[in-house]
Protein backbone atom coordinates (compact mmCIF):
# COMPACT_ATOMS: atom_id res chain seq x y z
CA UNK A 1 0.00 0.00 0.00
CA UNK A 2 1.25 3.50 -0.88
CA UNK A 3 1.51 5.47 2.37
CA UNK A 4 3.07 8.62 1.02
CA UNK A 5 4.04 10.19 -2.31
CA UNK A 6 6.45 13.13 -2.36
CA UNK A 7 7.36 15.19 -5.42
CA UNK A 8 9.81 18.03 -5.97
CA UNK A 9 10.54 20.05 -9.09
CA UNK A 10 8.57 17.84 -11.45
CA UNK A 11 6.95 19.92 -14.16
CA UNK A 12 4.79 22.63 -12.56
CA UNK A 13 4.91 20.92 -9.14
CA UNK A 14 7.64 22.49 -7.01
CA UNK A 15 6.88 20.64 -3.82
CA UNK A 16 3.98 18.33 -3.04
CA UNK A 17 3.22 15.50 -0.69
CA UNK A 18 0.14 13.32 -0.43
CA UNK A 19 -0.79 10.52 1.94
CA UNK A 20 -3.40 8.43 0.11
CA UNK A 21 -6.15 6.68 2.04
CA UNK A 22 -5.83 2.92 2.55
CA UNK A 23 -9.08 2.64 0.58
CA UNK A 24 -10.26 5.08 -2.11
CA UNK A 25 -8.39 8.30 -2.98
CA UNK A 26 -9.55 10.77 -5.61
CA UNK A 27 -7.28 13.32 -7.27
CA UNK A 28 -9.19 16.16 -8.88
CA UNK A 29 -8.51 19.59 -10.36
CA UNK A 30 -9.11 21.66 -13.43
CA UNK A 31 -7.84 20.47 -16.79
CA UNK A 32 -4.18 21.42 -17.24
CA UNK A 33 -3.58 21.92 -13.52
CA UNK A 34 -0.94 19.21 -13.45
CA UNK A 35 -2.73 16.07 -12.26
CA UNK A 36 -0.73 14.07 -14.77
CA UNK A 37 2.50 15.02 -12.96
CA UNK A 38 1.44 12.93 -9.96
CA UNK A 39 1.03 9.96 -12.29
CA UNK A 40 4.41 10.79 -13.81
CA UNK A 41 5.93 10.66 -10.33
CA UNK A 42 4.40 7.23 -9.73
CA UNK A 43 5.73 6.02 -13.08
CA UNK A 44 9.20 7.31 -12.17
CA UNK A 45 9.36 5.43 -8.86
CA UNK A 46 8.04 2.40 -10.75
CA UNK A 47 11.13 2.38 -12.95
CA UNK A 48 9.57 4.16 -15.92
CA UNK A 49 11.49 6.18 -18.48
CA UNK A 50 12.85 9.52 -17.24
CA UNK A 51 13.31 12.72 -19.19
CA UNK A 52 15.17 15.86 -18.15
CA UNK A 53 12.51 17.92 -19.92
CA UNK A 54 10.14 17.14 -17.03
CA UNK A 55 12.37 18.99 -14.54
CA UNK A 56 10.86 22.30 -13.36
CA UNK A 57 12.24 25.44 -14.96
CA UNK A 58 15.28 26.72 -13.08
CA UNK A 59 15.73 23.52 -11.06
CA UNK A 60 18.74 21.24 -11.33
CA UNK A 61 16.85 18.01 -10.79
CA UNK A 62 13.46 16.48 -10.10
CA UNK A 63 12.80 14.02 -7.28
CA UNK A 64 9.97 11.64 -6.50
CA UNK A 65 9.59 9.19 -3.65
CA UNK A 66 6.98 6.67 -2.64
CA UNK A 67 6.75 5.08 0.80
CA UNK A 68 5.05 1.69 0.81
CA UNK A 69 3.77 -0.35 3.69
CA UNK A 70 5.01 -3.93 3.26
CA UNK A 71 5.19 -7.01 5.47
CA UNK A 72 8.20 -7.26 7.77
CA UNK A 73 10.33 -10.37 8.32
CA UNK A 74 7.96 -11.73 10.94
CA UNK A 75 4.94 -11.19 8.69
CA UNK A 76 6.45 -12.37 5.41
CA UNK A 77 5.46 -16.02 5.86
CA UNK A 78 1.89 -14.90 6.37
CA UNK A 79 1.82 -13.40 2.88
CA UNK A 80 2.12 -16.82 1.24
CA UNK A 81 -0.93 -18.71 0.07
CA UNK A 82 -1.78 -22.36 0.65
CA UNK A 83 0.86 -23.62 -1.79
CA UNK A 84 3.58 -21.33 -0.49
CA UNK A 85 3.40 -18.73 -3.27
CA UNK A 86 4.15 -15.24 -1.96
CA UNK A 87 1.61 -12.46 -2.31
CA UNK A 88 2.57 -9.46 -4.50
CA UNK A 89 3.72 -7.54 -1.40
CA UNK A 90 5.73 -10.56 -0.29
CA UNK A 91 7.36 -10.79 -3.72
CA UNK A 92 8.21 -7.08 -3.58
CA UNK A 93 10.02 -7.63 -0.27
CA UNK A 94 11.81 -10.64 -1.74
CA UNK A 95 13.01 -8.62 -4.76
CA UNK A 96 14.18 -5.83 -2.45
CA UNK A 97 16.12 -8.23 -0.23
CA UNK A 98 17.74 -9.81 -3.28
CA UNK A 99 18.99 -6.29 -4.11
CA UNK A 100 20.40 -6.00 -0.58
CA UNK A 101 17.61 -3.82 0.86
CA UNK A 102 15.58 -4.81 3.91
CA UNK A 103 12.37 -2.89 4.78
CA UNK A 104 12.58 -0.82 7.93
CA UNK A 105 9.61 -0.82 10.31
CA UNK A 106 7.46 -2.38 7.59
CA UNK A 107 8.20 0.44 5.13
CA UNK A 108 9.94 0.38 1.76
CA UNK A 109 11.20 3.61 0.16
CA UNK A 110 11.30 3.86 -3.65
CA UNK A 111 12.72 7.07 -5.11
CA UNK A 112 14.04 8.50 -8.33
CA UNK A 113 16.29 11.47 -9.05
CA UNK A 114 16.06 12.96 -12.55
CA UNK A 115 18.68 15.63 -13.42
CA UNK A 116 17.96 18.30 -16.00
CA UNK A 117 20.72 16.70 -18.03
CA UNK A 118 22.34 13.35 -17.59
CA UNK A 119 21.19 9.97 -16.34
CA UNK A 120 18.55 9.44 -13.70
CA UNK A 121 19.28 7.58 -10.45
CA UNK A 122 17.05 4.90 -8.95
CA UNK A 123 17.14 4.47 -5.16
CA UNK A 124 15.62 1.68 -3.09
CA UNK A 125 15.72 1.96 0.69
CA UNK A 126 18.47 4.58 0.46
CA UNK A 127 20.61 2.35 -1.80
CA UNK A 128 21.27 3.14 -5.45
CA UNK A 129 20.00 0.27 -7.59
CA UNK A 130 19.45 -0.44 -11.30
CA UNK A 131 16.20 0.97 -12.65
CA UNK A 132 15.05 -2.59 -13.37
CA UNK A 133 15.06 -3.32 -9.63
CA UNK A 134 12.61 -0.48 -8.99
CA UNK A 135 10.51 -1.80 -11.83
CA UNK A 136 10.43 -5.30 -10.32
CA UNK A 137 9.59 -4.13 -6.81
CA UNK A 138 7.00 -1.53 -7.84
CA UNK A 139 5.50 -3.96 -10.34
CA UNK A 140 4.33 -6.08 -7.40
CA UNK A 141 2.98 -3.11 -5.42
CA UNK A 142 1.34 -0.83 -8.00
CA UNK A 143 -0.90 -1.48 -10.97
CA UNK A 144 -1.41 1.61 -13.12
CA UNK A 145 -4.31 1.65 -15.55
CA UNK A 146 -3.50 4.58 -17.78
CA UNK A 147 -3.51 4.95 -21.54
CA UNK A 148 0.07 3.69 -21.98
CA UNK A 149 0.03 1.05 -19.23
CA UNK A 150 -3.23 -0.47 -20.39
CA UNK A 151 -1.63 -1.39 -23.69
CA UNK A 152 0.39 -3.97 -21.77
CA UNK A 153 -2.75 -6.04 -21.24
CA UNK A 154 -2.75 -6.58 -24.99
CA UNK A 155 0.22 -8.94 -24.59
CA UNK A 156 -0.52 -12.62 -24.31
CA UNK A 157 1.79 -12.94 -21.29
CA UNK A 158 -0.06 -10.24 -19.31
CA UNK A 159 -3.43 -11.75 -20.18
CA UNK A 160 -2.26 -15.16 -19.01
CA UNK A 161 -0.90 -13.68 -15.78
CA UNK A 162 -4.19 -11.89 -15.13
CA UNK A 163 -6.27 -15.01 -15.76
CA UNK A 164 -4.06 -17.12 -13.48
CA UNK A 165 -4.29 -14.47 -10.78
CA UNK A 166 -8.08 -14.35 -11.04
CA UNK A 167 -8.33 -18.15 -11.20
CA UNK A 168 -6.24 -18.63 -8.08
CA UNK A 169 -4.59 -21.61 -9.78
CA UNK A 170 -1.32 -21.34 -7.83
CA UNK A 171 -1.38 -25.03 -6.86
CA UNK A 172 -1.97 -26.26 -10.41
CA UNK A 173 0.52 -23.78 -11.88
CA UNK A 174 3.19 -24.74 -9.33
CA UNK A 175 2.65 -28.44 -10.06
CA UNK A 176 2.95 -27.82 -13.78
CA UNK A 177 6.04 -25.64 -13.41
CA UNK A 178 7.73 -28.39 -11.41
CA UNK A 179 6.90 -30.95 -14.09
CA UNK A 180 8.00 -28.56 -16.85
CA UNK A 181 11.33 -27.82 -15.14
CA UNK A 182 12.06 -31.55 -14.82
CA UNK A 183 11.14 -32.11 -18.47
CA UNK A 184 13.28 -29.26 -19.79
CA UNK A 185 16.19 -30.34 -17.59
CA UNK A 186 15.97 -33.82 -19.09
CA UNK A 187 15.75 -32.39 -22.63
CA UNK A 188 18.89 -30.34 -21.98
CA UNK A 189 20.63 -33.43 -20.65
CA UNK A 190 19.61 -35.50 -23.67
CA UNK A 191 20.56 -32.76 -26.12
CA UNK A 192 23.98 -32.52 -24.53
CA UNK A 193 24.40 -36.29 -24.58
CA UNK A 194 23.30 -36.53 -28.24
CA UNK A 195 25.62 -33.74 -29.25
CA UNK A 196 28.38 -35.57 -27.47
CA UNK A 197 27.46 -38.92 -29.04
CA UNK A 198 29.09 -38.11 -32.38
CA UNK A 199 32.15 -36.68 -30.68
CA UNK A 200 32.12 -39.68 -28.32
CA UNK A 201 32.33 -42.01 -31.31
CA UNK A 202 35.20 -39.99 -32.70
CA UNK A 203 36.89 -40.04 -29.31
CA UNK A 204 36.40 -43.80 -29.01
CA UNK A 205 37.90 -44.33 -32.49
CA UNK A 206 40.87 -42.16 -31.57
CA UNK A 207 41.40 -44.07 -28.33
CA UNK A 208 41.20 -47.44 -30.08
CA UNK A 209 43.74 -46.38 -32.72
CA UNK A 210 46.02 -44.99 -30.04
CA UNK A 211 45.79 -48.14 -27.94
CA UNK A 212 46.53 -50.29 -31.00
CA UNK A 213 49.53 -48.13 -31.87
CA UNK A 214 50.95 -48.38 -28.34
CA UNK A 215 50.26 -52.12 -28.16
CA UNK A 216 52.00 -52.61 -31.49
CA UNK A 217 55.18 -51.04 -30.11
CA UNK A 218 54.61 -52.78 -26.75
CA UNK A 219 56.80 -50.56 -24.58
CA UNK A 220 58.20 -52.00 -21.35
CA UNK A 221 58.85 -50.00 -18.18
CA UNK A 222 62.38 -48.49 -18.22
CA UNK A 223 63.07 -49.86 -21.70
CA UNK A 224 64.05 -46.50 -23.18
CA UNK A 225 66.80 -45.88 -20.62
CA UNK A 226 68.20 -49.38 -21.09
CA UNK A 227 68.23 -49.04 -24.87
CA UNK A 228 69.98 -45.68 -24.75
CA UNK A 229 72.64 -47.15 -22.49
CA UNK A 230 73.24 -50.02 -24.91
CA UNK A 231 73.36 -47.59 -27.83
CA UNK A 232 76.00 -45.51 -26.04
CA UNK A 233 78.11 -48.64 -25.57
CA UNK A 234 77.91 -49.60 -29.21
CA UNK A 235 78.64 -46.05 -30.38
CA UNK A 236 81.72 -46.01 -28.09
CA UNK A 237 82.76 -49.63 -28.78
CA UNK A 238 86.31 -48.75 -30.04
CA UNK A 239 87.15 -46.64 -27.03
CA UNK A 240 85.66 -49.24 -24.72
CA UNK A 241 87.65 -52.06 -26.38
CA UNK A 242 90.91 -50.13 -26.23
CA UNK A 243 90.42 -49.14 -22.62
CA UNK A 244 89.38 -52.63 -21.50
CA UNK A 245 92.30 -54.23 -23.40
CA UNK A 246 94.81 -51.86 -21.82
CA UNK A 247 93.40 -52.54 -18.39
CA UNK A 248 93.49 -56.32 -18.94
CA UNK A 249 97.06 -56.16 -20.25
CA UNK A 250 98.11 -54.73 -16.94
CA UNK A 251 95.86 -56.81 -14.71
CA UNK A 252 96.12 -60.16 -16.51
CA UNK A 253 98.03 -60.31 -19.81
CA UNK A 254 96.99 -63.94 -20.34
CA UNK A 255 93.46 -62.74 -21.08
CA UNK A 256 94.78 -60.84 -24.09
CA UNK A 257 97.05 -63.49 -25.63
CA UNK A 258 97.35 -67.18 -25.00
CA UNK A 259 100.75 -68.43 -23.80
CA UNK A 260 101.80 -65.06 -22.38
CA UNK A 261 104.21 -65.61 -19.47
CA UNK A 262 103.96 -62.02 -18.15
CA UNK A 263 102.99 -61.92 -14.53
CA UNK A 264 99.51 -60.53 -13.93
CA UNK A 265 98.62 -58.04 -11.21
CA UNK A 266 96.57 -60.75 -9.51
CA UNK A 267 99.61 -63.09 -9.42
CA UNK A 268 101.85 -60.35 -8.11
CA UNK A 269 99.45 -59.47 -5.29
CA UNK A 270 99.07 -63.15 -4.40
CA UNK A 271 102.88 -63.53 -4.28
CA UNK A 272 103.12 -60.56 -1.95
CA UNK A 273 100.49 -62.16 0.33
CA UNK A 274 102.39 -65.46 0.37
CA UNK A 275 105.61 -63.65 1.23
CA UNK A 276 104.00 -62.05 4.26
CA UNK A 277 102.52 -65.35 5.38
CA UNK A 278 106.02 -66.89 5.15
CA UNK A 279 107.31 -64.61 7.91
CA UNK A 280 105.66 -66.87 10.47
CA UNK A 281 105.40 -64.02 12.97
CA UNK A 282 101.76 -63.18 12.56
CA UNK A 283 100.28 -60.01 13.97
CA UNK A 284 100.47 -57.09 11.57
CA UNK A 285 102.09 -59.23 8.85
CA UNK A 286 99.28 -61.79 8.88
CA UNK A 287 96.72 -58.97 8.84
CA UNK A 288 98.28 -57.29 5.82
CA UNK A 289 98.60 -60.63 4.06
CA UNK A 290 94.83 -61.16 4.47
CA UNK A 291 94.16 -57.70 3.02
CA UNK A 292 96.32 -58.52 0.00
CA UNK A 293 94.44 -61.78 -0.57
CA UNK A 294 91.15 -59.83 -0.48
CA UNK A 295 92.56 -57.33 -3.00
CA UNK A 296 93.65 -60.19 -5.24
CA UNK A 297 90.13 -61.64 -5.14
CA UNK A 298 88.65 -58.23 -6.05
CA UNK A 299 91.15 -57.86 -8.90
CA UNK A 300 90.17 -61.30 -10.19
CA UNK A 301 86.49 -60.21 -10.19
CA UNK A 302 87.36 -57.01 -12.08
CA UNK A 303 89.31 -59.01 -14.65
CA UNK A 304 86.40 -61.38 -15.12
CA UNK A 305 83.90 -58.50 -15.56
CA UNK A 306 86.16 -56.71 -18.05
CA UNK A 307 86.59 -59.88 -20.07
CA UNK A 308 82.80 -60.22 -20.27
CA UNK A 309 82.44 -56.62 -21.43
CA UNK A 310 85.15 -57.10 -24.02
CA UNK A 311 83.23 -60.00 -25.53
CA UNK A 312 79.73 -58.30 -25.33
CA UNK A 313 80.00 -55.28 -27.63
CA UNK A 314 77.44 -55.18 -30.44
CA UNK A 315 77.80 -54.74 -34.15
CA UNK A 316 76.69 -51.94 -36.50
CA UNK A 317 73.57 -53.96 -37.28
CA UNK A 318 72.71 -53.98 -33.55
CA UNK A 319 73.12 -50.19 -33.47
CA UNK A 320 70.62 -49.71 -36.33
CA UNK A 321 68.08 -51.93 -34.59
CA UNK A 322 68.48 -50.08 -31.31
CA UNK A 323 68.09 -46.68 -32.95
CA UNK A 324 64.92 -47.85 -34.69
CA UNK A 325 63.43 -49.06 -31.41
CA UNK A 326 64.40 -45.87 -29.58
CA UNK A 327 62.75 -43.81 -32.33
CA UNK A 328 59.50 -45.77 -31.91
CA UNK A 329 59.52 -45.20 -28.15
CA UNK A 330 60.30 -41.49 -28.62
CA UNK A 331 57.27 -41.14 -30.94
CA UNK A 332 55.05 -42.67 -28.27
CA UNK A 333 56.45 -40.36 -25.60
CA UNK A 334 56.03 -37.32 -27.87
CA UNK A 335 52.29 -38.05 -28.25
CA UNK A 336 51.36 -39.54 -24.90
CA UNK A 337 54.39 -38.83 -22.65
CA UNK A 338 56.52 -37.13 -21.61
CA UNK A 339 57.86 -40.27 -19.96
CA UNK A 340 57.51 -43.86 -21.12
CA UNK A 341 55.71 -44.63 -17.86
CA UNK A 342 53.15 -41.93 -18.79
CA UNK A 343 52.54 -43.64 -22.15
CA UNK A 344 51.84 -46.98 -20.46
CA UNK A 345 49.55 -45.31 -17.86
CA UNK A 346 47.66 -43.43 -20.60
CA UNK A 347 47.12 -46.67 -22.54
CA UNK A 348 45.72 -48.44 -19.45
CA UNK A 349 43.34 -45.53 -18.69
CA UNK A 350 42.20 -45.28 -22.32
CA UNK A 351 41.06 -48.90 -22.24
CA UNK A 352 38.51 -48.03 -19.53
CA UNK A 353 37.43 -44.80 -21.29
CA UNK A 354 36.62 -46.72 -24.45
CA UNK A 355 34.34 -49.00 -22.44
CA UNK A 356 32.48 -45.97 -21.00
CA UNK A 357 32.12 -44.29 -24.39
CA UNK A 358 30.82 -47.46 -25.98
CA UNK A 359 28.04 -47.53 -23.34
CA UNK A 360 26.62 -44.04 -24.31
CA UNK A 361 23.94 -45.34 -26.76
CA UNK A 362 22.45 -47.42 -23.97
CA UNK A 363 22.50 -44.38 -21.68
CA UNK A 364 20.67 -42.30 -24.28
CA UNK A 365 17.99 -44.99 -24.61
CA UNK A 366 17.55 -45.08 -20.85
CA UNK A 367 17.19 -41.30 -20.58
CA UNK A 368 14.74 -41.22 -23.50
CA UNK A 369 12.53 -43.65 -21.59
CA UNK A 370 12.70 -41.46 -18.49
CA UNK A 371 12.00 -38.39 -20.61
CA UNK A 372 8.77 -39.92 -21.94
CA UNK A 373 7.56 -40.45 -18.37
CA UNK A 374 8.36 -36.83 -17.49
CA UNK A 375 6.57 -35.62 -20.61
CA UNK A 376 3.41 -37.54 -19.72
CA UNK A 377 3.57 -36.11 -16.21
CA UNK A 378 3.80 -32.58 -17.64
CA UNK A 379 0.90 -33.27 -20.00
CA UNK A 380 -1.32 -34.35 -17.10
CA UNK A 381 -0.32 -31.27 -15.08
CA UNK A 382 -1.06 -29.04 -18.08
CA UNK A 383 -4.50 -30.63 -18.47
CA UNK A 384 -5.32 -29.94 -14.82
CA UNK A 385 -4.18 -26.32 -15.22
CA UNK A 386 -6.19 -26.02 -18.43
CA UNK A 387 -9.41 -27.12 -16.73
CA UNK A 388 -9.04 -24.51 -13.99
CA UNK A 389 -8.27 -21.79 -16.53
CA UNK A 390 -11.25 -22.66 -18.72
CA UNK A 391 -13.60 -22.49 -15.74
CA UNK A 392 -12.13 -19.20 -14.53
CA UNK A 393 -12.17 -17.71 -18.04
CA UNK A 394 -15.85 -18.46 -18.41
CA UNK A 395 -16.75 -16.99 -15.02
CA UNK A 396 -14.54 -13.94 -15.51
CA UNK A 397 -15.97 -13.20 -18.96
CA UNK A 398 -19.60 -13.43 -17.76
CA UNK A 399 -19.11 -11.26 -14.67
CA UNK A 400 -16.99 -8.64 -16.47
CA UNK A 401 -19.62 -8.36 -19.19
CA UNK A 402 -22.25 -7.77 -16.49
CA UNK A 403 -20.13 -5.07 -14.89
CA UNK A 404 -19.61 -3.32 -18.22
CA UNK A 405 -23.34 -2.79 -18.50
CA UNK A 406 -23.24 -0.69 -15.33
CA UNK A 407 -20.28 1.35 -16.58
CA UNK A 408 -22.01 3.00 -19.55
CA UNK A 409 -20.91 0.19 -21.86
CA UNK A 410 -24.18 -1.62 -22.36
CA UNK A 411 -23.95 -4.36 -24.98
CA UNK A 412 -20.18 -4.62 -24.59
CA UNK A 413 -18.79 -7.99 -23.58
CA UNK A 414 -15.56 -9.81 -22.88
CA UNK A 415 -14.76 -13.40 -23.77
CA UNK A 416 -11.57 -15.11 -22.71
CA UNK A 417 -10.45 -17.80 -25.11
CA UNK A 418 -8.33 -20.63 -23.71
CA UNK A 419 -7.12 -22.85 -26.55
CA UNK A 420 -4.44 -25.49 -26.89
CA UNK A 421 -1.20 -24.07 -28.15
CA UNK A 422 0.04 -25.28 -31.53
CA UNK A 423 3.50 -26.53 -30.80
CA UNK A 424 4.35 -27.42 -34.38
CA UNK A 425 7.47 -29.58 -34.50
CA UNK A 426 8.53 -28.68 -30.99
CA UNK A 427 9.75 -31.71 -28.99
CA UNK A 428 7.50 -30.57 -26.13
CA UNK A 429 4.44 -30.34 -28.38
CA UNK A 430 1.92 -27.78 -27.18
CA UNK A 431 3.62 -27.40 -23.81
CA UNK A 432 5.49 -24.27 -22.80
CA UNK A 433 6.82 -22.73 -19.59
CA UNK A 434 3.30 -21.81 -18.40
CA UNK A 435 1.26 -24.73 -19.68
CA UNK A 436 -0.17 -25.73 -23.01
CA UNK A 437 -2.66 -22.88 -23.48
CA UNK A 438 -2.95 -19.85 -25.73
CA UNK A 439 -4.98 -17.25 -23.81
CA UNK A 440 -6.61 -14.30 -25.52
CA UNK A 441 -8.95 -11.60 -24.18
CA UNK A 442 -11.51 -10.78 -26.88
CA UNK A 443 -13.60 -7.62 -26.49
CA UNK A 444 -16.85 -6.79 -28.23
CA UNK A 445 -17.47 -3.02 -27.81
CA UNK A 446 -21.10 -3.08 -29.02
CA UNK A 447 -23.65 -5.61 -30.26
CA UNK A 448 -22.93 -6.81 -33.78
CA UNK A 449 -19.26 -5.86 -33.59
CA UNK A 450 -16.79 -8.66 -34.26
CA UNK A 451 -14.67 -9.88 -31.39
CA UNK A 452 -11.38 -8.07 -31.41
CA UNK A 453 -8.23 -8.50 -29.35
CA UNK A 454 -8.33 -6.44 -26.18
CA UNK A 455 -6.24 -3.31 -26.44
CA UNK A 456 -6.99 -2.94 -30.15
CA UNK A 457 -10.74 -2.55 -29.94
CA UNK A 458 -11.39 0.00 -27.20
CA UNK A 459 -10.74 3.69 -26.62
CA UNK A 460 -8.70 4.86 -23.65
CA UNK A 461 -11.76 5.46 -21.50
CA UNK A 462 -13.39 2.18 -22.49
CA UNK A 463 -10.19 0.31 -21.79
CA UNK A 464 -9.91 1.92 -18.35
CA UNK A 465 -13.45 0.88 -17.48
CA UNK A 466 -12.84 -2.58 -18.87
CA UNK A 467 -9.77 -2.87 -16.64
CA UNK A 468 -11.80 -1.63 -13.67
CA UNK A 469 -14.39 -4.33 -14.34
CA UNK A 470 -11.62 -6.93 -14.64
CA UNK A 471 -9.89 -5.86 -11.43
CA UNK A 472 -13.19 -5.68 -9.54
CA UNK A 473 -14.38 -9.13 -10.63
CA UNK A 474 -10.91 -10.63 -10.10
CA UNK A 475 -10.73 -9.17 -6.58
CA UNK A 476 -14.12 -10.63 -5.74
CA UNK A 477 -13.23 -14.03 -7.22
CA UNK A 478 -9.91 -14.34 -5.43
CA UNK A 479 -11.42 -12.96 -2.20
CA UNK A 480 -8.88 -10.20 -1.57
CA UNK A 481 -6.43 -7.82 -3.17
CA UNK A 482 -4.98 -6.69 0.13
CA UNK A 483 -1.70 -4.82 -0.11
CA UNK A 484 -2.17 -3.91 -3.76
CA UNK A 485 -2.47 -0.37 -5.11
CA UNK A 486 -4.57 0.27 -8.24
CA UNK A 487 -4.25 3.60 -10.02
CA UNK A 488 -6.82 4.55 -12.66
CA UNK A 489 -6.47 7.37 -15.19
CA UNK A 490 -9.10 8.22 -17.82
CA UNK A 491 -11.47 5.69 -16.29
CA UNK A 492 -14.27 8.29 -16.44
CA UNK A 493 -13.74 9.35 -20.08
CA UNK A 494 -17.08 9.49 -21.87
CA UNK A 495 -19.08 8.69 -18.73
CA UNK A 496 -21.75 10.81 -17.09
CA UNK A 497 -25.03 10.75 -15.22
CA UNK A 498 -26.08 7.50 -13.58
CA UNK A 499 -23.20 5.61 -15.16
CA UNK A 500 -20.79 7.97 -13.40
CA UNK A 501 -22.40 7.13 -10.05
CA UNK A 502 -22.10 3.43 -10.82
CA UNK A 503 -18.47 3.94 -11.78
CA UNK A 504 -17.73 5.59 -8.42
CA UNK A 505 -19.66 2.86 -6.63
CA UNK A 506 -17.56 0.14 -8.25
CA UNK A 507 -14.30 1.91 -7.51
CA UNK A 508 -15.40 2.09 -3.88
CA UNK A 509 -16.20 -1.63 -3.93
CA UNK A 510 -12.71 -2.40 -5.23
CA UNK A 511 -11.27 -0.16 -2.52
CA UNK A 512 -12.75 -2.45 0.12
CA UNK A 513 -10.05 -5.02 -0.68
CA UNK A 514 -7.30 -2.86 -2.19
CA UNK A 515 -5.97 0.66 -2.27
CA UNK A 516 -7.48 2.63 -5.18
CA UNK A 517 -6.24 5.98 -6.47
CA UNK A 518 -8.24 7.65 -9.25
CA UNK A 519 -7.54 10.76 -11.29
CA UNK A 520 -11.01 11.99 -12.19
CA UNK A 521 -13.02 15.03 -13.28
CA UNK A 522 -16.37 13.51 -12.30
CA UNK A 523 -17.91 14.60 -8.97
CA UNK A 524 -19.98 11.39 -8.97
CA UNK A 525 -16.70 9.45 -8.80
CA UNK A 526 -14.79 11.74 -6.43
CA UNK A 527 -17.69 11.77 -3.93
CA UNK A 528 -17.11 8.07 -3.17
CA UNK A 529 -13.47 8.62 -2.13
CA UNK A 530 -12.22 8.31 1.42
CA UNK A 531 -9.72 11.10 0.71
CA UNK A 532 -9.68 13.77 -1.97
CA UNK A 533 -6.71 15.84 -3.15
CA UNK A 534 -7.05 18.89 -5.38
CA UNK A 535 -4.36 19.85 -7.87
CA UNK A 536 -4.50 23.57 -8.64
CA UNK A 537 -2.38 26.28 -10.22
CA UNK A 538 -1.33 29.23 -8.14
CA UNK A 539 0.18 32.56 -9.18
CA UNK A 540 3.31 33.42 -7.21
CA UNK A 541 3.71 37.09 -6.23
CA UNK A 542 7.49 37.06 -6.58
CA UNK A 543 8.28 36.96 -10.25
CA UNK A 544 4.78 36.03 -11.33
CA UNK A 545 5.63 32.34 -11.84
CA UNK A 546 2.79 29.84 -11.94
CA UNK A 547 3.15 26.75 -9.82
CA UNK A 548 0.98 23.76 -9.05
CA UNK A 549 0.05 22.84 -5.50
CA UNK A 550 -1.62 19.71 -4.19
CA UNK A 551 -3.98 20.07 -1.24
CA UNK A 552 -6.15 17.61 0.64
CA UNK A 553 -9.70 18.91 0.97
CA UNK A 554 -11.96 17.96 3.85
CA UNK A 555 -15.22 19.21 5.28
CA UNK A 556 -16.61 22.30 3.61
CA UNK A 557 -13.53 22.61 1.43
CA UNK A 558 -14.28 19.25 -0.08
CA UNK A 559 -17.92 20.16 -0.50
CA UNK A 560 -16.80 23.27 -2.35
CA UNK A 561 -14.55 21.23 -4.65
CA UNK A 562 -17.37 18.78 -5.45
CA UNK A 563 -19.63 21.79 -6.14
CA UNK A 564 -17.03 23.25 -8.50
CA UNK A 565 -16.83 19.94 -10.31
CA UNK A 566 -20.62 19.90 -10.62
CA UNK A 567 -21.21 23.37 -12.01
CA UNK A 568 -17.89 25.13 -12.47
CA UNK A 569 -18.22 27.28 -9.36
CA UNK A 570 -19.59 26.99 -5.83
CA UNK A 571 -23.16 28.30 -5.75
CA UNK A 572 -25.75 27.57 -3.11
CA UNK A 573 -27.43 25.16 -5.49
CA UNK A 574 -24.21 23.33 -6.40
CA UNK A 575 -23.13 23.25 -2.75
CA UNK A 576 -26.41 21.68 -1.74
CA UNK A 577 -26.15 19.20 -4.59
CA UNK A 578 -22.57 18.42 -3.51
CA UNK A 579 -23.69 17.72 0.09
CA UNK A 580 -26.39 15.38 -1.18
CA UNK A 581 -23.95 13.62 -3.48
CA UNK A 582 -21.43 13.11 -0.67
CA UNK A 583 -24.14 11.82 1.66
CA UNK A 584 -25.40 9.34 -0.94
CA UNK A 585 -21.95 8.07 -1.88
CA UNK A 586 -21.69 5.35 0.75
CA UNK A 587 -21.57 1.60 0.42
Amino acid sequence: MLEELSVRNLGPIRDAQIAPAPGFTAITGETGAGKSMLLSAIRLISGGAASGSRVSAGAGEAWAQGVFCVPGDSDLSGTANAVGTLSPAGKAVQYAEEAGVTPEDGELFLSRVVPASGRSRAVLGGKTVPRSVLESVAGELITVHGQSEQLRIASAAKQREFLDMAAGDDAQLAAYRHAWDELTAMDERLAKLRSQEASARQQADYLRESIARIDQVDPQPGEDAELKERRDRIENAAAISQGVSSALAVLDASQMSEGSDAASAVDLVNRAAQALHGIQVGGVFAEQASRLESIAADLADVVFALVQELDGEGSVEDLDRLNGRIHELNELMRRWGPELSDVIAWRDKAVFEVEDLDASPEKVAQLESEREQLYQRAVHAAEALHEVRVQAAGDLGVHVSEELGSLAMGGASLRIRVAEHDGGDSPTGSLGPYGGDDIEFLFTPFPGSPELPMGKSASGGELSRLMLALELVAAEQRGSAEGMTFIFDEVDAGVGGKAAVELGHRLARLAESAQVIVVTHLPQVASWADKQFVVAKTQQTDGGMTETIVTEVTGEARTGEIARMLSGNATETSLEHARELLAESTL
